[in-house]
């Protein structure tokens, strides 16, 4: 597992994410502020599973980036108010480990 947060994304790089993810989710973005960005590239079980963690954690908004490995490894991204997504991200982090 691959993590980083971008604190204030800027434009260019809102403009890659709306590339790579569904047009429903394109309209979150246009209507919600997002001061941050979690990015989790993981296999495809735990994509699910750490997006629900993350929600359960706190306020953001999960979506799976287009454009990755999906066979294998996919991307997930966290997005929202700064200490949410750091928040989403440490649940993250502690959620590590074995599967049972």
């Amino acid at each position: 597992m691959n993590t980083r947060i971008i604190n204030a994304p800027q434009e260019n790089i809102m403009d890659m994410l709306t590339r790579r993810i569904a047009p429903h989710t394109r309209k979150w973005i246009e209507a919600n502020p997002i001061s941050a960005m979690g990015l989790v590239q993981t296999s495809v079980p735990d994509l699910f599973y750490f997006a629900d963690v993350a929600g359960k954690a706190a306020n953001v908004y999960t979506v799976e980036l287009f454009g990755s490995c999906p066979q294998t490894t996919t991307t997930l991204a966290i997005l929202g108010e700064t200490s949410a997504v750091r928040a989403a991200m440490a649940a993250i982090e502690a959620a590590q480990g074995p599967a049972f």
